[in-house]
């Protein structure tokens, strides 16, 4: 967010001052992070003594922290300045190398039969590439120069950043922390069964985001309101348009998934329909958020926002917790959604309000036309499911594929219906985009 002013004017001395400043604020995260380590070392092998000895509790830690502090020590402020500078393509491409790597270590290192730490050390090692590729890459092409840097340059509202980004790492692993800590670790392998699927589909998610907030960013940096206000309108309805198909088509996959992929595995009842109901919910909820999200960081309104991302954290732990007891997984999952619908209705109202200044009728009538969507596919999935008999993964396809296309459906004719203009003004710019690949394909 600091980077977005100076990138527009070029000043290259600001820049490097921001770097520095980042790179020793990183550094004293990755510090903090070690003495993290240590203590879950002490403390995490009490709470499954019964399960796992110490030795083998605290070496995992140990191997899977590693990429995450050279993430922290060593590449964070690249990788942050890369994005801010419209470059996120480089991360990608760093991340689908060392992604490829990794799955093949593993499954090397399976075959061979080594254990779970040396498979994960592996991965470790693989990851810590990311932070080194993107150095080297922003060393050759930009050479910046910190001999002549102002060493007392402070980052505004870095502790109100750091404070969000906490919050949002415990957020993020309440689920598994609750259910290892009062319930069982069956629990949180089922959970890790449905967290596999909804992993891969934030990522996907996560990826329509990558890049835009730095065009964003450099949009109210200029002040360019107007053209911020036309520019989020089309991303917003794309954006909107995929997320109902994918999350309406993962709603009623994931736990026929599950089905498949844990057929023979006998150690739990990992075929947990409402879990998979509510878990899918919840990160849909959280999708809806992004696009606002990332205007409100690309503005750098980290203060504003620091006491709604404490709040989303503890209603998640205190909701789960109070749950968890009667309900189990699905208690976790409802705590989840409760934080996630919270701290999503306060990134629109940021939004809406302090950047776009727009009113909230666009919104609402949008999330109206994604519940009659979901109502609908709901309904068509009850009329089919029937039909389909999930014992192999080819079936799992066939079955994707019929629900994936009649979601595709149902969103065209409720878009028609209920949105038309923007469907119209979404075909022509796709139009007028074939028109100028033509022409200049003809020059």
């Amino acid at each position: 967010a600091s980077l977005y002013q100076p990138l527009a004017r070029k000043d290259r001395k600001e820049i490097i001052n921001i770097l520095y400043s980042s790179g020793k604020f990183f550094k004293k995260i990755s510090y903090i992070f070690l003495a993290y380590i240590a203590v879950l070392c002490v403390a995490f092998p009490l709470f499954i003594t019964n399960e796992f000895n110490t030795w083998f509790t605290v070496s995992l830690v140990l191997v899977i922290s590693i990429s995450t502090f050279f993430e922290y020590y060593f590449g964070m402020t690249y990788r942050l300045f890369l994005r801010a500078n419209q470059e996120s393509y480089i991360i990608s491409y760093v991340q689908i190398i060392t992604a490829i790597l990794n799955t093949l270590s593993v499954f090397v290192l399976i075959k061979c039969n080594f254990n779970i730490q040396i498979v994960k050390l592996f991965s470790s090692l693989i990851f810590v590439l990311r932070p080194l590729i993107q150095y080297i890459y922003i060393k050759k092409k930009y050479n910046f120069d910190y001999s002549n840097v102002d060493k007392n340059y402070k980052l505004k509202q870095k502790w109100d950043g750091f404070s969000q980004h906490l919050a949002a790492v415990i957020h993020s692993n309440t689920d598994i922390a609750v259910l290892t800590i009062f319930s069982t670790l069956i629990n949180v392998s089922i959970y890790s069964v449905y967290a596999l699927v909804i992993k891969g589909i934030k990522n996907m998610i996560d990826s329509l985001t990558n890049g835009i907030d730095s065009a964003f960013g450099d949009m109210i940096a200029k002040k360019e309101i107007n053209n911020l206000n036309k520019a989020f309108n089309k991303y917003e309805t794309v954006y909107y348009m995929i997320i109902i198909v994918v999350f309406s088509s993962t709603l009623f996959l994931i736990t026929p998934f599950v089905k498949v992929y844990t057929n023979g595995i006998h150690d739990a009842n990992y075929v947990q329909p409402l879990f998979g109901y509510i878990i899918v919910l919840a990160e849909y909820v959280y999708s809806i958020r992004l696009p606002y999200n990332t205007l409100v960081l690309s503005a750098g309104m980290f203060k504003e926002m620091r006491k709604g991302a404490w709040i989303e954290a503890i209603s998640n732990i205190v909701v789960s917790i109070i749950l968890v007891y009667n309900f189990g997984l699905i208690g976790v999952a409802i705590g989840t959604l409760f934080a996630m619908l919270y701290r999503t209705i306060e990134f629109i109202i940021m939004a809406s309000k302090r950047i776009l200044i727009r009113s909230f009728i666009p919104i609402i009538k949008k999330i109206i036309i994604v519940l009659c969507e979901l109502l609908f596919a709901y309904l068509v999935n009850r009329l089919i499911v029937d039909y389909f008999i999930f014992n192999s993964y080819l079936n799992l396809i066939f079955y994707a594929f019929v629900i994936t296309w009649l979601n595709i459906i149902s969103l065209i004719i409720f878009e028609y219906i209920f949105d038309r203009m923007e469907v119209i003004n979404l075909i022509n710019i796709i139009k007028n985009r074939f028109k100028k690949i033509k022409n200049k394909e003809e020059v």
